[in-house]
C-alpha cells in the first residue's frame, strides 16, 4: 500500500446523506470518491427518501456536486440477486449509475441455486457492460456467496475479466476463513476494499445489525487493519464504511462522524506506509 491511497468515503458511513450531500463530506474530508446508494432503502432506516434511479434532477444535481468537487463515483450499491430476481429490473439503476461515472455495481447474492446464481450473474455482467460497468460481488457470511474464496471461485465459473470482488474486512473477519482469505490478498480481481472496525467476536444473530448500523471506528477493535492494507495491491481503491447509528441518535452532525473516520484511517496508512 503507498501513500498515494485512494479514499472513498461510503454511503454506509454517513447513511443519513443524499448521495449530493455524501460528495460533499468527501471533499471536505479530503476523500477522493464515493460509494452511494442510488435509491434509499427499507434495511438502512437512517437514509433519508431519495431514487436517483427515477428522479433525473437528482442524478444532475449529485452529478453536478461530483464534478464541482472532482470526486469521483467508485462504486454504486444496491444490486441484489436472489432467486425471483429479474436482472433486466437493474437496467435503469445501471443507466443511472453509468450517468454518475460508476465503474463498479456492488452485487450481493442470496439465490440459493448455485448454478442458477451463475447464470443470472452472467446476464446482469451482459447488462451491466453495455453501461460500462463492471461486476463487483461482495462475500457476506448471511448471503450464498459467504467467504473471499467463495467470491473468486464464483468468479471462475462465471468466466468474466470484467467482474471482481468488494472486499469487506468486517467480512473477512466474520466469515470463519480470516486467515485463508488474508493469504488471497492480493488476487488481481480484488476490484474496492472496505474498512471499518470491530471486536474479535459478535453473536451470530448480530452480524447483520453490526454491518448495516454500528461498527467501530478504525483503531477501536481488533480487526488487523494495518495487515489488511499491507496486503492489498497498491491500486485497490478503499472505502471507509463504518455505519454509526449511535453516534446519528446522539445527534453528533455528519461532518464530524466522516471526519473521525477519515482521520482514523489516514493515521492508519501512515503507519503501513512508514
Amino acid at each position: 500500500m503507498t501513500p498515494d491511497m485512494q479514499l472513498s468515503l461510503d454511503h454506509i458511513t454517513v447513511t443519513d446523506t443524499t448521495p449530493s450531500q455524501l460528495a460533499e463530506l468527501a471533499a471536505v474530508t479530503g476523500c477522493s470518491g464515493i460509494c452511494p446508494f442510488l435509491h434509499s432503502m427499507e434495511v438502512l432506516p437512517r437514509m433519508p427518501e431519495y431514487d436517483l434511479v427515477k428522479n433525473q434532477a437528482a442524478r444532475r444535481e449529485t452529478r453536478a456536486v461530483l464534478d464541482a468537487n472532482g470526486i469521483t463515483v467508485d462504486l454504486v450499491y444496491p444490486f441484489t440477486m436472489a432467486s425471483r430476481t429479474v436482472v433486466a429490473d437493474f437496467d435503469g439503476a445501471l443507466a443511472a449509475g453509468a450517468e454518475l461515472g460508476a465503474p463498479l455495481a456492488n452485487v450481493l447474492c442470496y439465490d440459493r441455486d448455485p448454478i442458477r446464481r451463475v447464470e443470472r450473474l452472467g446476464e446482469l455482467a451482459e447488462l451491466a457492460a453495455t453501461y460500462g460497468i463492471g461486476l463487483a460481488i461482495e462475500f457476506y457470511p448471511p448471503a450464498q456467496v459467504r467467504t473471499l474464496a467463495e467470491a473468486l471461485a464464483t468468479l471462475d465459473a462465471l468466466g468474466r475479466p470484467d467482474a471482481g470482488v468488494t472486499l469487506d474486512l468486517l467480512h473477512v473477519m466474520r466469515s470463519g476463513a480470516m486467515e485463508e482469505s488474508m493469504a488471497l490478498l492480493g488476487d488481481p480481481r480484488i476490484r474496492i476494499a472496505q474498512v471499518s472496525d470491530g471486536p474479535g467476536t459478535i453473536p451470530a444473530d448480530r452480524i447483520e445489525w453490526e454491518a448495516g448500523a454500528q461498527r467501530l471506528l478504525p483503531g477501536d477493535g481488533t480487526f488487523p487493519i494495518e495487515r489488511f492494507l499491507a496486503g492489498l495491491r497498491a491500486d485497490v481503491p478503499i472505502s471507509v464504511e463504518v455505519p454509526q447509528d449511535a453516534a446519528i441518535a446522539d445527534g453528533v452532525p455528519s461532518l464530524l462522524r466522516a471526519r473521525q473516520v477519515v482521520d482514523r484511517m489516514l493515521a492508519i496508512r501512515t503507519r503501513v506506509v512508514a
